[in-house]
């Protein structure tokens, strides 16, 4: 695998570029031509500018690599995504690449792929309670909530700051294996400023459980944060911070704010620089977002493919960090990036990743 064509990718090329690279390194490596091979791709929503994104990347490249590709959405069903993967393991594909709507749902239908010798890479999220699942591509996920958690206490000053500053925290699905990595990653840089007293939880609520969004779907988020505001903030006092997982919850969180009367946003994070997130940072409406080049991530999950296709093992990066209960699986991880109104133009617009005209 050629390393350097992925610090290449980043921030410099298009998703056209990106199938195009892949394509060639494929060459390069001496395979993935593709001929009569088939790769599955399963995506758990189109509810979500970035798995839209994610589906297409993936399709384009394996297409223009010779794959014969069979791509479909499970609108946030698990039992659906279910049924989709058997269809695929019906139709012999060679390699699953699957992002899960419930990370605990498919050791059955795993098992079938694994007694046809088909191979399973998990894509962004860990597939857990198998040992039928083969390789992990992603981010590093900690990192998101590090980048998260850091950026709040850098834009309320706390280290300096006398406070205290009201916080409250979302975070994204249970069923995602991804949403407590990104709050660990955050709690562990806010959580010392919460025992110290200079951030506040008016709510309470500081838990996972507690502050799980379903579906990462912002409309709960939404109704979350106005129950939280009518409880607890009905006092005249502020809400200084809201740690947010992902953009579509930040929206949901901005939603909340303006309809109680906010004209002056918190600080707020997200993720995904989805481009009405980026529109809302560039207004002042959200503080910042934690930008995955999910082309690169196409890319790095087309490497593992030829790899695997042609009899080799993969390229990894971590061999300890992600263990999904049945075994440790091997992972490529890639870098998050913070992105707020001081970078945004150079990370995501100069990058192609967005076009300017989107954010006019």
């Amino acid at each position: 695998m050629n390393v350097n064509r992925r610090h290449l990718l980043t921030g410099t090329i298009g998703a056209a570029a990106v199938a195009l690279t892949a394509s060639a390194c494929a060459s390069e490596d001496g395979g993935g031509d593709g001929s009569g091979q088939k790769v599955g791709i399963s995506m758990p929503t189109k509810t979500s500018e970035r798995w839209i994104l994610d589906g297409d990347n993936l399709k384009t490249s394996f297409e223009d690599a010779g794959y014969e590709v069979t791509l479909q959405y499970a609108n946030d069903v698990a039992a659906d995504q279910v049924s989709q993967i058997e269809t695929m393991v019906g139709q012999n594909v060679n390699v699953l690449v699957i992002a899960a709507i419930d990370n605990k749902s498919l050791s059955g239908v795993l098992a079938q792929a694994k007694d046809q010798d088909i191979t399973v890479i998990a894509y962004d999220r860990l597939i857990l309670d198998t040992p039928d699942v083969d390789y992990y591509a992603s981010f590093d996920n900690t990192k998101v909530g590090t980048l998260q958690g850091t950026y709040i206490a850098e834009a309320l000053e706390l280290e300096t700051a006398a406070g205290p500053f009201n916080i409250e925290l979302f975070a994204g699905a249970l069923t995602d294996n991804n949403t407590q990595y990104f709050f660990n990653g955050a709690w562990a840089v806010l959580e010392p400023y919460v025992t110290e007293g200079k951030l506040v939880v008016k709510s309470g609520q500081t838990t996972l459980e507690q502050i799980a969004t379903e579906n990462w779907d912002g409309a709960v988020a939404q109704e979350r944060m106005d129950n939280i505001l009518s409880n607890f903030y009905n006092d005249g006092s502020i809400v200084d911070a809201v740690l947010s997982p992902y953009d579509g919850i930040s929206r949901g969180i901005i939603a909340s704010l303006q309809g109680s009367g906010y004209t002056t946003m918190p600080v707020i994070t997200g993720q995904d620089a989805e481009v009405e997130s980026v529109k809302y940072i560039i207004d002042g409406l959200q503080s910042m977002t934690v930008y995955k080049d999910t082309r690169e991530l196409a890319a790095t999950t087309v490497d593992m493919v030829v790899a695997v296709l042609d009899g080799k093992d993969p390229e990894v990066n971590d061999e300890e960090t992600y263990d999904n209960g049945v075994k440790v699986v091997p992972a490529y991880l890639l870098e998050p990036v913070s992105v707020d109104i001081n970078n945004y133009q150079e990370v995501v617009v100069d990058s192609g990743y967005i076009n300017a005209d989107e954010l006019a």
